[in-house]
């Protein structure tokens, strides 16, 4: 019975921001418990070399141009995916930015970006999925959110307010979808290096600090995400909504520097 309750086989799953980093690790993720892939990245051919690593682990992978802060190019890709599989199982929200100032020199326009990314476009392409899923009762959305959606953090205002409306956002479509049988849940990682922040991990005194704050001792691993993603992609989850899932280390106990040796 374990086995088939986190088995994708014969799901079709969307996967936004799958151009590298964290999304192609959900992905694969997904390929690797069975599920068929929609990729997506503004440039459709940063999609190949994911379509061909997905294609030889015997699953599909249907590389499908989008840019999450126009509402069109959304509508275009769901009915694409559509087009191709059928049906929309999953939906994980993964597409995101982020842009590090003191919130005294951020601009209108670096809001704007950081904010219709990360939070407008999620709930746009979770409510063009949703269309679909509704008339067959069944879904799976997966917000991916960030330990910025319960912490907050200087220099990251506009990046912890999409993320944190992210969480809020994940309650209100759950009570609002539950009905049709659709969950919806945030998945929120702690500190991973990524390609948006690796400037920061070559720093380190950051590091140690960011180590020492972490009760695991370690930033997350990209793999670190896989079994969480698969549990909310899954039948497993059937009964988890409205949830915020935070795979941390344990950063969000309290955040509390060990004391110096003397």
């Amino acid at each position: 019975m374990g086995n088939t309750l986190f088995d994708l086989t014969g799901r079709v799953a969307i996967v936004t921001g799958t151009s590298r980093g964290l999304g192609q690790y959900m992905g694969r993720a997904l390929a690797n418990a069975g599920a068929d892939l929609v990729t997506t990245s503004r440039n459709v051919e940063t999609l190949r070399d994911f379509q061909c690593e997905i294609e030889k682990l015997g699953r599909q992978a249907f590389p499908v141009e989008l840019d999450v802060r126009d509402y069109d190019s959304i509508q275009r890709m769901v009915d694409r995916a559509i087009g191709h599989y059928g049906r929309i199982d999953i939906l994980v929200n993964n597409a995101g930015c982020n842009v590090r100032k003191p919130s005294v020199d951020i601009t209108w326009d670096d809001w704007n970006l950081v904010v219709d990314t990360n939070l407008r476009g999620t709930f746009f392409v979770s409510q063009a999925v949703a269309r679909h899923m509704i008339p067959r009762g069944y879904g799976r959305i997966v917000n991916i959110g960030s330990v910025t959606s319960v912490f907050g953090y200087a220099g990251l205002a506009p990046y912890g307010a999409s993320r944190g409306g992210t969480r809020q956002l994940t309650m209100s479509l759950a009570d609002d979808w539950g009905k049709h049988g659709i969950t919806v849940n945030c998945l929120a990682p702690g500190w991973f290096k990524t390609a948006q922040n690796a400037v920061m991990y070559e720093n380190k005194e950051w590091v140690d600090y960011l180590v020492d704050r972490i009760p695991l001792k370690r930033p997350g691993q990209p793999n670190d995400l896989d079994g969480a993603v698969v549990f909310l992609a899954s039948d497993a989850s059937q009964y988890v909504t409205g949830q915020t899932l935070l795979v941390d280390g344990g950063i969000s106990t309290g955040s509390t520097r060990a004391l110096p040796k003397k």
